[in-house]
């Protein structure tokens, strides 16, 4: 096929995917079964066992889809920085292992009693069958969610699903009927997870940060999104090239990004690849689903699809309520993680060539991972009208559960912003501050602030800094580049905020008039009042008389603003001004 032909080809397979997923997803939302469904649907629909338009491409797809996952691990990386990983660390390596351990067991057997497999071929279907689904589950939490105790367990868990794909990989290899001579054993590729991990640290401290702080400088937002995929990319090559977890190399450079203050500018330029990537991974497993297989043995893959969320569930509901979790909560993990996981692919893959299970029973039991996965946004809506229908709870206002929330956004943090943070601040006031001068950054940061790189205008920056929960936005950057048309935006966006705005003079205020703000200041205006009021002073004017004067200038000052934002001439109301010949003394 020629390259026009070729392009033509890859066009038409373009259209037909993103075709079936804008109707197949627009409908699941529609009716409150969430994205993920509606992919799996139109993936199952359009491929090679569906209306047939897609022959063995799925596989290539997910192969490259697969980077929706790399990129979901890195933005869940930069949430948490390394101090608040070091806090997770009982949940990773304690109910993680547990969890991991006891469920791949309690499948295994479900599986050897259920099948007539061996037991080496039990167990390299039953320990897969322990992972959860990291591109359904994080996706499935609200955006704050992730912050409670309950979404930092669960992510704990899916977290040391991902490191467990070592020693998995390993114990498959250990089982192998066909042994590879060249492989090395567990304890090097032990050794050489942990110092993969060690150099990715020192990369991000010594090469990533100071590469953000020059194209900082630089301030082109596509230089950022370039820089943000080539971070990913390179880690996660780097742990391919070792045989390690793509993923995992993702989430380290994410996590060493985390105190950056160019986080925030990362997150809203990385998220939209994130995002269609994931729909493109979650199209390529319905494709893959094997509706035949389906039909030829539903009770058996419906079956054994129930049994394997049963036993997740049980297995980590009790977990949860060791380690102390609540029966609500910790049937709501249960349910959150007991489905199959995408990784569980790719172990099924290293047991075929392990000559551990045949083709066929890859098959069989990749639908079964598929229809779990499936079965999430349904066990989410039961968990939902579950906890709906049971008797409310007394909740303490200072429990585990709450969490530090940004209350306010500041952005431009000169001198202006920072009177104002700091005022904020001195009342233990949540505060996120954005800037978009690396020099300003780098000064604050001598003084202990937390500032955040990025223009504080666009709506998916702010989302990303916690405006959808804020309670107020104050704008108080320099000049008069804020216009009406870029305020609205953010108006809309965000309505429970109150917006304050730093205006540059009055024809600023006349451009922004009519926009429905909490407040608008003039950057000088009280300032220069303050200096003209203590000038009477100085003159010998009584506090009183200096009072009354400032009274009666801002009288008409307001008078004079008002009138020429409603007519939009400089010169209305100019009357009112004070001049030589018109004094208050001659009204």
């Amino acid at each position: 096929m020629d390259g026009h032909g070729t392009t033509a080809f890859l066009l038409r397979d373009g259209v037909l995917l993103l075709g079936a997923a804008l109707v197949f997803v627009t409908l699941f939302r529609r009716f409150g079964l969430g994205a993920v469904l509606g992919y799996l649907v139109a993936g199952a629909v359009v491929g090679p066992h569906g209306f047939g338009f897609f022959g063995g491409e799925a596989g290539q797809i997910l192969a490259i889809a697969d980077l929706g996952i790399v990129l979901l691990l890195f933005l869940v990386g930069m949430e948490l920085n390394p101090s608040r990983l070091w806090r997770l660390r009982r949940d990773m390596f304690g109910l993680g292992t547990l969890q991991v351990t006891l469920s791949g067991l309690a499948i295994t057997a479900l599986v050897y009693f259920t099948t007539g497999f061996s037991l080496e071929a039990s167990l390299a279907i039953g320990l897969p069958l322990a992972l959860s689904s990291t591109a359904q589950v994080l996706p499935s939490l609200r955006p704050d969610a992730i912050n409670t105790p309950t979404g930092e367990r669960a992510f704990s868990i899916l977290l040391f699903q991902d490191l467990s794909i070592v020693p998995l990989i390993a114990i498959i290899a250990a089982m192998s009927r066909v042994p590879d001579p060249s492989a090395p054993p567990g304890w090097q590729q032990a050794l050489v997870t942990v110092a993969a991990i060690a150099g990715l640290v020192l990369a991000g401290r010594f090469i990533i940060n100071p590469l953000f702080r020059i194209i900082g400088r630089v301030s082109e937002r596509e230089l950022f999104v370039v820089a943000g995929l080539f971070t990913v990319a390179a880690a996660a090559v780097i742990m391919q090239s070792l045989h390690l977890s793509t993923a995992l190399g993702a989430f380290v450079a994410g996590v060493m990004l985390a105190d950056s203050p160019y986080r925030h500018e990362l997150e809203a330029d990385i998220d939209p690849f994130r995002s269609i990537l994931l729909g493109f991974f979650f199209l390529a497993v319905g494709m893959l689903l094997d509706l035949n297989v389906i039909a030829d043995r539903p009770f058996f893959v419906v079956g054994l699809t129930i049994g394997l969320i049963a036993v997740k569930a049980t297995v980590l509901y009790g977990l949860a309520r060791l380690f102390g979790m609540d029966g609500r909560k910790a049937v709501m993990l249960g349910l959150l993680l007991s489905q199959g996981g995408e990784f569980a692919f790719v172990l099924f893959g290293e047991a075929q060539r392990a000559m551990l299970v045949a083709p066929e029973a890859a098959s069989l039991f990749s639908a079964i991972v598929t229809l779990s996965m499936a079965t999430t946004p349904f066990l989410m809506m039961f968990n939902r009208w579950r906890e709906r229908r049971a008797p409310p709870r007394a909740v303490a206002l200072d429990g585990p559960e709450l969490s530090p929330v940004t209350k306010a956004i500041v952005i431009g943090y000169g001198r202006y912003g920072q009177t104002v943070a700091q005022m904020l601040m001195a009342k233990e006031i949540g505060v996120t501050i954005i800037d978009r001068k690396p020099s300003q950054i780098e000064i604050a940061g001598t003084f202990g602030q937390k500032v955040y790189y990025g223009d504080g205008t666009r709506l998916d920056l702010l989302r990303q800094a916690g405006a959808g929960e804020a309670q107020a936005l104050f704008f108080c950057t320099d000049g008069n580049a804020l216009t009406a048309g870029r305020l609205e935006p953010i108006l809309e966006a965000f309505p429970q905020a109150a917006v304050h705005v730093r205006a540059y003079d009055r024809l600023h205020v006349m451009a922004i008039d009519g926009v429905d703000l909490a407040g608008v200041y003039r950057e000088v205006f009280e300032s220069a009042v303050l200096m003209g009021r203590r000038a009477l002073v100085g003159f010998g004017f009584s506090e009183e008389e200096a009072a009354e004067v400032e009274q009666a200038y801002r009288d008409r000052d307001a008078e004079r603003l008002e009138r020429q934002s409603k007519s939009g001439d400089l010169h209305a109301a100019k009357e009112r001004m004070f001049t030589p010949a018109n004094s208050m003394g001659e009204g």
